[in-house]
């Protein structure tokens, strides 16, 4: 791997990660081949024929891979009679058998279907949330145990042609892993390999790989240490299987994934993607081919970036970048949202409610929800009057100082305008915003910059390969010591609400979950810029959010449903979302079932599982605290929950006037 990376090819190059070779029926999947794309059924897997039809559904949305759960021996034994059915109409679409607490069903399902998941957390433990103190022998008798259990399966595998993926889930890693490394990426790495060094002792290689967390910035983590780890013991370079479990759904749910997968992606990690959503499994397919189809021709379109020889920060463990307090960017304020209006006149106080304020005439008062933008970039078109407390406003330099009152406005300087009225020695001792790209960083320019304790930098690039280059400008501030907020700006056009989403969440996400950045611009695109305020608005709230650096909504992590689930988790989730999604920085989980339960919530701070057909349980963090709760009655006694907690609010209360 190239110097100042040891979990990618290159920091600033995009090349994919190369990886041995995996046959999964017809299908192959590594880094000779493109970059597959898969999905998992919802319907109950003893509904062969409801199975068929949603497999061919999700088939024809351009599925590669069909995963389907066999929670016992039945549902395995089901498989056969539906993959017999899919081949009779002429599909030939390989399948993953899900596999979760019962080795004997993944033993029958490796003779019957192409590949087989297995989850190192629950393959041969059971989760009673205990917290041991093993002796060395202790543990190594527990790893002996373990392949006594799995070595069959590795065995029929091998005989049987049939591929792996050795699948270790955030939420569900084994009592044994938690008392030795505790709920960290290095827990879940650790979890795969003691699965993977059997599997090598058997000479057994047709594996696939995955670190999934309902938090991007722990996938993140995990992916990169397993592929360090991989590298430091000598083991194959596996093919990765990318995916952030539990994303949710709508925008949060692309955000996120975007975030987890997409980052993953820029580094050249990942050989198979399936993107997770609260919605039916045919529309998760063109969400992962978006964010699969954008590295198709990337080495071939990006700009040539300064090599990365060292790499100033840990990607293994989060670190904020430490920073100045200029105004209320930087040091320890949550990264601001930016509103850009530079393409569009304000005219009137109603203009700013796409953004989160709102002007009451009967009270002559302004109000704000959680959403509310911190500033206004107007470029060269001031408001016309009096914005609230709230919101300050950003005026391009050229026309800030032709302003009679520059009260409450600050002005955005070009690289050529800030040397110049330093050169000038004109004195600016307040907030001011300089707009910077990688090729500025040169010459006089960051001198000044690292005596200016007032400076704000405004980074942006017109590169393909984006977030890379912006990360080695990153890299030059850390190492030329310059400690300035700086805020990200995104401007690259796109056709769709759904690239601009995934490319947002992707190329701003890769930097936050890596602790760069203090605030967020996303610039519209040049056609209706005005019918984009809001939605830009909330997608850089969305971003931050799902980086875990500003909390400003509820927060919903949901599993995307399976044969597993026991109660209708698409409407189940409406309803939650529609009674709580006022509530600010509360995080709900909502799963279909044990499963992924208890575990995958794991920084949530409420829980709804499915225990029983239309049977509920209720969590306090990790906790259950409720039982068996009729289905009908389940999210009133939530909402009693959060009141018993005083963290409920009625939504009236939500604008902050």
């Amino acid at each position: 791997m190239a110097a100042g990376s040891e979990y990618c090819q290159s920091l600033t190059a995009y090349s994919r990660r190369p990886t041995t070779q995996v046959r999964v029926g017809d299908l192959w999947m590594g880094s000779d081949y493109p970059i597959r794309v898969q999905s998992m059924t919802t319907i109950d897997t003893m509904d062969t024929l409801g199975s068929v039809e949603q497999s061919i559904r999700m088939i024809e949305a351009g599925c590669e891979l069909v995963r389907i759960t066999a929670p016992s021996v039945k549902e395995a034994q089901n498989l056969d009679n539906i993959r017999k059915e899919l081949n009779r109409r002429g599909y030939r679409t390989p399948i993953c058998a899900d596999i979760h607490f019962t080795p004997n069903a993944a033993e029958l399902a490796a003779r019957l279907v192409e590949k087989v998941r297995i989850n190192p957390g629950n393959y041969a433990d059971k989760k009673r949330f205990e917290i041991v103190d093993y002796t060395e022998a202790a543990y190594q008798a527990e790893i002996e145990r373990i392949r006594e259990k799995f070595v069959p399966l590795v065995r029929i595998c091998k005989e049987y042609g049939t591929a792996m993926r050795i699948g270790t889930n955030h939420g569900s890693l084994s009592d044994r892993i938690m008392s030795r490394y505790g709920d960290t990426p290095i827990g879940m790495v650790e979890s795969a390999l003691e699965f993977l060094r059997i599997c090598e002792d058997e000479h057994f290689t047709n594996i696939v790989i995955s670190m999934k967390s309902s938090n991007p910035q722990v996938m993140v983590e995990a992916y990169r240490l397993l592929v360090k780890k991989l590298k430091d013991e000598n083991l194959q370079p596996y093919p990765l299987h990318l995916g952030v479990t539990e994303a949710g759904e709508g925008e949060d749910g692309r955000v996120k994934s975007a975030m987890g997968i997409g980052t993953l992606l820029e580094d050249g990690l990942g050989d198979t993607v399936r993107v997770s959503l609260t919605e039916d499994p045919e529309f998760e397919i063109p969400v992962a081919r978006t964010l699969v189809d954008r590295y198709t021709e990337r080495a071939a379109t990006a700009q040539p970036i300064e090599a990365v020889t060292t790499s100033p920060i840990n990607p293994f463990a989060y670190t904020r970048r430490i920073t100045a307090e200029v105004e209320n960017f930087g040091g320890k304020n949550v990264p601001r949202v930016i509103a850009d209006f530079s393409t569009q006149q304000i005219t009137s106080p109603a203009d700013l409610q796409p953004i989160g304020h709102f002007y009451l005439p009967a009270t002559d008062k302004w109000a704000m929800n959680d959403l509310g933008a911190d500033y206004l970039y107007t470029g060269s078109r001031p408001v016309p009057f009096m914005l609230p407390n709230g919101l300050k406003e950003l005026i391009d330099y050229s026309a800030w100082r032709t302003l009679d009152k520059q009260a409450h406005t600050f002005p955005v300087f070009t690289t050529t305008e800030y040397l110049t009225s330093i050169q000038e020695q004109q004195a600016f001792p307040f907030l001011h915003v300089v707009r910077l790209s990688l090729a500025d960083c040169q010459g006089d320019l960051l001198g000044y910059l690292q005596e200016d304790p007032y400076a704000v930098l405004l980074v942006e690039t017109t590169n393909s390969h984006a977030m890379p280059e912006l990360r080695r400008l990153f890299f030059k501030l850390i190492q030329q010591r310059i400690n300035l907020p700086v805020v990200i700006q995104w401007s690259q056009d796109q056709t769709t609400a759904d690239a601009t989403t995934l490319y947002a969440a992707t190329d701003c996400g890769g930097l936050l979950v890596d602790g760069l950045g203090d605030g967020l611009m996303l610039k519209p695109s040049v056609e209706n810029p005005g019918q984009q305020s809001k939605f830009l608005n909330s997608l850089a709230f969305g971003i931050l959010q799902a980086a875990r650096t500003r909390m400003s909504k509820t927060e919903y992590i949901s599993c995307p449903s399976c044969g597993r689930t026991l109660f209708d988790l698409q409407d189940t989730t409406a309803q939650i979302r529609q009674r709580t999604d006022h509530l600010k920085g509360i995080k709900i989980g909502i799963m279909g079932c044990i499963v992924n339960g208890p575990g995958e919530m794991a920084d949530a701070d409420y829980g709804y599982v499915g225990m029983g057909v239309n049977k509920i349980a209720l969590y306090r963090g990790q906790q259950v605290v409720k039982r068996s709760v009729p289905a009908d009655r389940a999210l009133d006694e939530l909402i009693e929950l959060m009141r018993e907690d005083g963290v409920w609010r009625e939504p009236e209360a939500a604008l902050l006037v």
